[in-house]
């Protein structure tokens, strides 16, 4: 008499990527210039938490060409902003 297996399907722990790190940094390569910045403008409009890389304005720090400032700065997207309701919403922390 065999009874019912005890044993379920297998469950991955999710440790590790299923495709690797070199193509996922070719795809990244891949995409246009123009395509990221307006997915950061568009995140940054949501109120999302944006990162965008500019050039440094010090130009005493040659060893550090570019940097990397939030996106309510007033040096990464120029001249927009946020609508005051949504800076309310966030506590506008500029």
């Amino acid at each position: 008499m065999a009874g019912k297996s005890k044993r379920t399907k297998y469950v991955s722990k999710g440790q590790r990527d299923s495709i690797s790190s070199d193509l996922l940094k070719a795809v990244k390569r891949d995409r246009p210039l123009v395509e990221r910045v307006l997915n950061q403008l568009k995140h940054w409009s949501k109120g999302k938490r944006t990162m965008v890389t500019i050039p440094n304005p010090n130009k005493n720090e040659t060893n550090k060409r570019f940097i990397k400032v939030e996106g309510n700065h007033s040096a990464a997207f120029g001249p927009w902003k946020r609508m005051e309701k949504d800076q309310k919403r966030m506590g506008a922390n500029d």
